[in-house]
């Protein structure tokens, strides 16, 4: 768990190194603030809405213990294990098996599960994924998202106002230079992104394993989720690609993606540290 939180930290201070070189570069310090500003407000907004935004762009509908039935009482049992307030339960009406959670801080979160999952799922196994879920919430992995968010977005808004600021004179000798800054600082900010996002996900895993008790029910699930989840596409996910690092998998079809690419870690590798949990002892 430290080694994760190590491994966040650094990601964070690597992005907001970059944030400051790219604003120095090619703004100064003038541009550098107004590209903070506009990024910040954009997604302190984005912050304080985000529970209801993706609900809203995933169609999701709100249950209760009596509609929700055993998903409701999996994600109650759980949340009392966990000592964390009782969430909003959300299912969302997608055949694509999948899960996400969301909500600025423990005491405004949602979790949100696909008929697709909780039809494919054993109980065990759907206890698993919403362990798995809670531990995001409990990590305030929101607030995480969007802090490296909020700096990756002010880089690419710096780099797209970059000449701007910088006066675009093509004459100077720099000119090559700050192309160069505008086209490849928003790509390392999406890659260090994508990072902080992988480290998060295993730390869900490892705390998810620890609330549930059963880190052979995560390992199971995920298999399964991955094994259906790209042959079924799920259509406010391709419409909203920057929600996929919220889910349990990626719900984006086409390929996968590898490497310093890839939203989530390689599945394979995170049902190997479960079941090198399960045989250790959580």
């Amino acid at each position: 768990m430290l080694n994760n939180w190590l491994k966040t930290s650094l990601l964070m201070a690597a992005i907001v190194a970059l944030f400051g070189t790219v604003g120095m570069l090619l703004g100064g310090a003038q541009g550098m603030l107004i590209a903070l500003l506009l990024g910040g407000a954009m997604n302190l907004w984005a912050y304080w809405n985000s529970d209801k935004m993706v609900l809203r762009q995933y169609h999701a509908q709100e249950v209760d213990a009596q509609s929700g039935g055993e998903y409701y009482a999996i994600v109650q049992e759980l949340a009392q294990r966990a000592a964390l307030p009782m969430p909003k339960v959300y299912i969302i009406d997608e055949a694509q098996p999948n899960a996400f959670a969301t909500g600025r801080n423990p005491e405004h979160a949602a979790v949100a599960a696909t008929r697709g999952i909780l039809a494919m799922l054993s109980a065990r196994e759907l206890r698993g994924v919403m362990a798995h879920e809670l531990t995001h919430v409990k990590n305030r992995d929101i607030l995480t998202s969007t802090i490296s968010a909020t700096v990756a977005g002010a880089i690419s808004t710096l780099a797209q106002f970059g000449m701007f600021f910088g006066g675009g004179d093509r004459e100077r000798p720099n000119f090559i230079v700050q192309i160069a800054i505008m086209i490849l600082a928003p790509l390392a900010a999406m890659l260090i992104q994508m990072a902080i996002s992988r480290a998060r996900e295993f730390g869900a895993d490892r705390g998810g394993a620890e609330i549930s008790g059963d880190p052979e029910s995560l390992a199971s699930a995920l298999r399964r989720i991955e094994a259906h989840a790209q042959g079924t596409p799920m259509a406010p996910a391709e419409m909203h690609p920057e929600t996929a690092q919220m889910m349990i998998v990626n719900p984006l079809t086409g390929g996968d993606l590898s490497g310093l690419f890839r939203t989530h870690p390689a599945t394979e590798e995170r049902v190997s540290r479960l079941l090198a949990m399960a045989k250790h002892g959580v």
